[in-house]
């Protein structure tokens, strides 16, 4: 059975637990890989498989913070994997598992001694040129934000066809429960536990007393446009990495993904210690 193994490449402590997992599975019987360009980094070439060969190995750990889960997500493509995250960086709020109890936590995860959490995802197509030039999957939250010149963006944002705003912002972030703890908090957005059916709609820093976040149905479609040609210099990010964007985007629809991830947490933590932990200071 194969596990897929996801580090941080910036991190130390992340190629040295590389090391140890890879030794370990295969002494166990189990077929350790990483995609190429991370097996490069960690000095492991021949566990290295291409990002279409990964497949839906029998687990994925991702052995850094938050943005090495949203990296693991990503190159599993929809695979039905469960994600183990080992904190290993400065933020592990979606981590099942400290660094001190990997290999515990990766155990009794093959063995499915651990807990399941199923997490929505959002799906954003993007429509440049009048034409869509792209769909993204999103695990935390798609922004439509500034643009290479670094100036504020003037939006619509309709939801269900509905006019909510017309705004000049930084730009206008949709996040799902789990993406709640991240851009949309530091934006001002409420949190949502994880087992919310909903979606969060904040924008960030608008020109505005009257554009407040919103709490959202599943079922509910955002649609943002840039109805200003000289204010349309925006870019699409998800989940923290940017999306080609030489060209003005004409607009952005958010609905929520038919598809859901699985994180695994080997802690009996819930969210609210999680939340009390990470940012309420203990």
């Amino acid at each position: 059975m194969r596990v897929l193994l996801v580090p941080n490449t910036g991190n130390e402590r992340a190629l040295a637990a590389v090391a140890e997992l890879v030794t370990w599975l295969g002494g166990a019987g189990y077929e350790p890989i990483l995609c190429e360009d991370d097996a490069q980094a960690s000095g492991f070439v021949g566990a290295g498989v291409s990002r279409a060969a990964i497949g839906e190995p029998e687990l994925a750990v991702a052995l850094g913070g938050d943005g090495t889960i949203l990296k693991t997500v990503h190159l599993l493509d929809g695979a039905d994997t469960p994600v183990l995250g080992v904190n290993l960086g400065r933020l592990g709020f979606l981590a099942g598992a400290h660094a001190d109890d990997m290999r515990e936590a990766v155990e009794a995860a093959l063995a499915g001694d651990v807990r399941v959490e199923r997490r929505s995802t959002l799906v954003a197509t993007a429509v440049v040129g009048g034409r869509e030039a792209g769909r993204y999957v999103a695990l935390n939250e798609v922004n439509v934000g500034r643009g290479p010149t670094g100036r504020a963006i003037e939006v619509e944002v309709r939801v269900n066809g509905s006019l909510l705003w017309r705004v000049l912002a930084d730009g206008i972030v949709v996040a799902t429960p789990s993406g709640s703890t991240a851009y949309a908090m530091s934006a001002h957005g409420p949190l949502l536990a994880p087992d919310v059916r909903g979606n969060v709609l904040v924008p960030v820093a608008p020109h505005s007393l009257a554009s407040r976040p919103f709490v959202l149905g599943p079922s509910d479609i955002v649609e943002i446009t840039t109805p200003v040609p000289s204010r349309a210099d925006a870019c699409l990010i998800i989940d923290g990495d940017s999306t080609p964007c030489r060209m003005a985007l004409d607009s952005v629809t958010v609905t929520t993904g038919d598809r859901e991830v699985r994180l695994v947490r080997f802690e009996d933590s819930g969210f609210y210690d999680v939340v009390r932990e990470t940012f309420l200071g203990g």
